[in-house]
């Protein structure tokens, strides 16, 4: 007797068919490989507390600050806490790379109609609205042109944006992900010379300035995505009403 197609059963079989998508595909190598430094990463985390939990906690809180607000920020909290290159790079680099090689794979699936992702859709629907916009500027420079993209230090114009703007370029996984991964290491870099010097500068006004930079940061960055979600808004409600 055939089993009722229950919506557990659909559920099975949904998951069932991702897990087959990512057990046979390059995307889900390159998820696997994203999960496996996030668990590297957990680990290192959980080794550092041993010796220094408040260097361990900043490092959580940077790594939030990186996926809700971007580098910039990560970056800022992490020198205006006092610690050098050695730590905020590495950091930053570990959750971009994380980012981009789980979020790579899902988006791939995603436009291909091979996976549907409820949870995920609001971002994964930003995100390719967010690319569509810099379709054409970055497609008259090419590689070039991504390669420079991904410097934008916030959230929604880096490297999670940069890898979705490769692939709706026509750009295949590996050179995608090479040329993402390496401008924005490059750019980390020099961010991070930028913002050390800014927060040394702000130090010398006072130990409230670091923080205070930090604080306009978040809150530009907050500002300049409510006015996009408004626009964003503002435009389904017009194209509705015509």
């Amino acid at each position: 007797m055939n089993q009722p197609d229950t919506t557990e059963n659909q559920n099975l079989k949904a998951h069932l068919a991702l897990w087959t998508l990512l057990s046979h595909t390059t995307e889900g190598r390159i998820f696997a490989a994203g999960l496996g430094i996030a668990l590297l990463g957990l680990i290192g985390m959980g080794l550092v507390a041993l010796w220094s939990p408040a260097t361990s906690s900043l490092i959580g809180a940077m790594t939030f600050a990186n996926i809700a607000f971007g580098r910039a920020v990560s970056m800022s909290i992490g020198f205006a806490a006092g610690f050098g290159y050695w730590l905020v790079i590495p950091v930053n680099m570990i959750v971009e790379t994380v980012l981009v090689l789980l979020f790579y794979p899902l988006f791939v699936l995603s436009m291909n109609k091979l996976v549907v992702l409820r949870p995920f859709e609001s971002l994964l629907e930003r995100t390719r609205a967010a690319a569509i916009k810099n379709e054409a500027k970055v497609k008259r420079y090419g590689i070039i042109g991504l390669f420079v993209f991904v410097w934008f230090p916030f959230w929604m114009t880096g490297p999670v944006v940069g890898c979705a703007l490769g692939y709706l370029l026509g750009f295949s996984a590996r050179l995608n992900l090479l040329v993402v991964l390496s401008g924005t290491y490059i750019a980390m870099g020099v961010w991070a010379i930028f913002l050390y010097d800014l927060q040394e500068r702000a130090a010398e006004i006072g130990p409230w300035a670091p923080l205070l930079i930090v604080a306009v940061l978040i809150a530009v960055i907050v500002t300049g995505t409510l006015l996009n979600r408004r626009r964003r808004n503002d435009w389904k409600h017009r194209n509705k009403d015509s």
